[in-house]
């Protein structure tokens, strides 16, 4: 490439917003802030290095014992083979058709997570998903590691889907600005987190929203264990991790005391008050659920949770809750309790009032646009009936034939054999991953499709080099934002890199089933095809889009689709009218008591919120590792995404692990200082930050340093998850528990 080469400059989206892309021949030179963007992201400031990594999968790559003697237990050990296209899909495509014909295609697991790439087309869940569907199938999994445990619970609770709560049956920001009083958040709401989204938040603004919100007298209380889990100007009641739902029992025990619960509300919206209140109050177990009760369990003292529960009562109030939450052991219960705590303050269904989930979670809740359906790749039909909780995929890989308990089903376990992984890197988001590094073996093939040799990479048999979504051309839009992209192809693909997509059809058509997952279109036939049908969805919509050559011209366009106040939600119509507008729950209520998940059996969720203290915090565990460690999301990158050339920066690795200045003094520590984090699951390093930002006895440790390590040494990049448990959040909801850990720290 010549230094001669005329720059070009064009604008793509992605998953933390739209941004501009300079470009010199064959190579991205330098990112820019998207100008229509008040809060842009410095995210894709070090993506020109992440592209032109030298971690990135250059050729197709084999396993060197797996293809000579179909070793697996040397996965992450061995090295690779490079091979011809045509070979290594001709190994693969084999691999796959000996697997079908000898154990059925319930042996295979289609792993995928959706945020490899904010485009519409080149989904890689949606790819492999339909790949594998038209082959006969594959194991499949339940609800995401972010929100798996709320998404089995709630619908018990409200009678609706959780994500489709979230994101289309909520109060505006607006709306909240406009009527709320008292924001209280269990968990807090961090812009650092709101960063991003599901195909992307254009135009960033929680942090603008909060100055609106305090500029109007509205008091916002962040309840969790760090300062910064909301912006500067909050309240902090800093509170111990895992405790949310004790203390809001305790609110709620002072609203029956003091005669504050809303009667004529529960009476009329809700059901089952009359067995949860014997519980509350302890006449059924002696022990009433008092702030006196709660004190120490939470770290908040009585007399605040009195106060905080009458400024509740008194006041327009909107309980938020932070997805982190249900990520924990019973995860199910704070979010019950949650929704119980709001229906006894009435105010559910009233604007700004009530209780809502994952603000702050994700850009884009909280804003409110006229939906558009469309621009989705169809995946096909799945013949397997076989679904797992999506954090259990250790348990079924170590034990298959078990049985294990979900949502009031009993199953066994699938007996996998082979995995095949696309769009995602689960040696960063699962728990325990010692734990997991050993299920890992257990298959008899692993495949990924992967730009970058990331740990997943490494502990594959067959790695395919995909292209980045800076290397094709795509459609960017989400539901929640109002501006669409054409994303153009800016650089030809690093190396020999192909599109899953023509990664698939190649091995389609080696399985006989090239018609069934390309229907004669190549990637710019489906983008066209996908686009006019959404462009006609639109014109239904009195929604004006251009034709794609238009929008290939423009680059991106402002869709007229934001409203200026959102539409009722289902609970305010619910609210209007209990009977005609009832929830699609058994008695059409609000179930403080579920019959149905009574029904089940489960000691570990019972049929009303309960108190059970998580599994971390008994036995031996506190005395050995006296921390509770919390693994935030980083706010340098999408999960482990851009890792590779962030992990080159002077200084970044190991990850930062924030630490009290009374825990750090205990032990020797001073901000800088290199650390060993450990418990009974691992060890990894980290680098010091001495803050009181942080509550006492809790440590912070964000997540996405790829991980390096095992069981024999200590992962030396900062993986939080060598030190969390790998254990369902109950028997109903089986989420991950990545928030109940406990560690302890000492300075290298």
């Amino acid at each position: 490439m010549s230094n001669d080469s005329p720059i070009r400059t064009r604008v793509t989206t992605s998953h933390w917003g739209a941004f501009e892309v300079q470009t010199r021949g064959d190579r991205i030179i330098a990112t820019a802030p998207f100008a229509a963007d008040p809060e842009p992201t410095a995210i894709p400031d070090i993506l020109p290095q992440a592209v032109h990594h030298r971690s990135r999968v250059l050729r197709p790559s084999i396993r060197r014992g797996w293809l000579e003697r179909g070793d697996r237990h040397t996965r992450g050990e061995d090295d690779f083979i490079e091979l011809p296209w045509d070979e290594a899909l001709d190994i693969a495509a084999a691999e796959i058709e000996r697997v079908r014909k000898t154990h059925g295609n319930n042996a295979i697991f289609g792993g995928s997570y959706g945020w490899s790439s904010a485009g519409r087309f080149h989904h890689a869940q949606s790819q492999v998903h339909r790949f594998l569907n038209s082959i006969g199938g594959y194991v499949a999994s339940f609800g995401s590691y972010s929100t798996g445990c709320a998404q089995a619970i709630m619908p018990h609770v409200f009678g609706i889907p959780f994500l489709q709560y979230n994101y289309g049956s909520q109060d505006s920001w607006q709306t909240i600005a406009d009527n709320t009083r008292t924001l209280v958040m269990f968990g807090g709401i961090n812009p650092k987190n709101s960063q991003v989204s599901m195909g992307g938040i254009t135009e960033h603004e929680t942090g603008s929203w909060f100055e609106r919100l305090r500029a109007g007298g509205m008091r916002c209380i962040n309840i969790g264990p760090q300062r910064t889990d909301a912006p500067g100007g909050c309240d902090w009641l800093a509170l111990r991790p895992g405790s949310d739902t004790a203390l809001m029992l305790a609110l709620a025990h002072v609203l029956e005391e003091e005669g504050l619960t809303d009667h004529a509300f529960l009476d009329r919206y809700t059901t089952g008050f009359d067995r949860f209140r014997p519980y509350l109050m302890g006449q059924a177990d002696g022990q009433p659920k008092s702030p006196d009760w709660a004190a120490p369990l939470c770290g908040v003292s009585p007399e605040e949770i009195r106060a905080l529960a009458r400024r509740m009562a008194s006041t327009r109030t909107l309980i938020t809750v932070a997805w982190s939450l249900q990520r924990g052991h019973h995860g199910e219960q704070p979010y019950w309790m949650s929704a119980v705590l709001a229906a006894m303050l009435g105010q559910i269904g009233l604007p700004g009032g009530g209780v809502g989930y994952g603000y702050g979670a994700i850009g884009g809740i909280g804003r409110s646009m006229k939906r558009l359906s469309g621009m989705t790749l169809d995946q096909g039909q799945n013949p397997i009936s076989e679904v797992i909780p999506v954090a259990r995929v250790a348990d079924m890989l170590l034990n298959p034939g078990a049985p294990y308990d979900f949502n009031g089903k009993r199953d066994p376990y699938p007996d996998i054999r082979l995995v095949y992984w696309a769009g995602g890197n689960p040696f960063h988001h699962h728990q325990d991953l010692n734990r997991f590094h050993e299920a890992w073996k257990c298959p008899e093939t692993v495949i990924v499709n992967e730009p970058w040799w990331t740990a997943t990479a490494q502990r594959a048999d067959i790695v395919f080099p995909a292209t980045t979504p800076y290397e094709r051309e795509d459609i960017g839009r989400s539901t929640m934002d109002d501006y669409l992209f054409h994303m153009p192809a800016l650089i030809p693909p690093v190396g020999e890199a192909r599109d899953d997509y023509d990664i698939f059809a190649g091995l389609a058509t080696r399985l006989g089933a090239e018609e069934g997952f390309t229907e004669g279109r190549s990637s710019a036939d489906w983008i066209r095809y996908l686009y006019e049908g959404y462009a006609t969805e639109a014109a239904a919509e009195g929604i004006d889009v251009p034709d794609l050559d238009t929008l290939r011209d423009r680059n991106w366009v402002r869709l007229p689709i934001k409203e200026s106040e959102a539409p009722p939600s289902f609970l305010a119509r619910f609210r209007a009218d209990p009977e005609g507008r009832a929830l699609a729950t058994p008695s059409g209520r609000i179930e403080i008591f579920s019959d149905t998940v009574a029904g089940f059996g489960y000691d570990d969720c019972p049929g009303h919120p309960v108190w059970l203290p998580p599994q971390e915090w008994l036995g031996a565990a506190t005395q050995d590792a006296p921390l509770h460690l919390v693994s935030p999301q980083p706010g340098d990158k999408l999960h482990s995404q851009l890792e590779a050339a962030l992990a080159d920066v002077a200084g970044a690795r190991p990850e930062t692990l924030v630490i009290n200045p009374a825990d750090a003094s205990a032990r020797g520590i001073a901000t800088g200082d290199l650390l060993r984090v450990f418990n009974g699951r691992g060890a990894c390093h980290a680098r010091a930050l001495v803050s009181d930002d942080i509550t006492p006895g809790v440590v912070a440790l964000p997540t996405g340093a790829w991980y390096a390590g095992s069981r024999s040494n200590i992962d030396p990049h900062g993986n939080p998850n060598v030190l969390t448990q790998d254990v369902g959040t109950s028997r109903l909801g089986q989420g991950c528990s990545a928030h109940t850990a406990l560690v302890d720290v000492a300075k290298l």
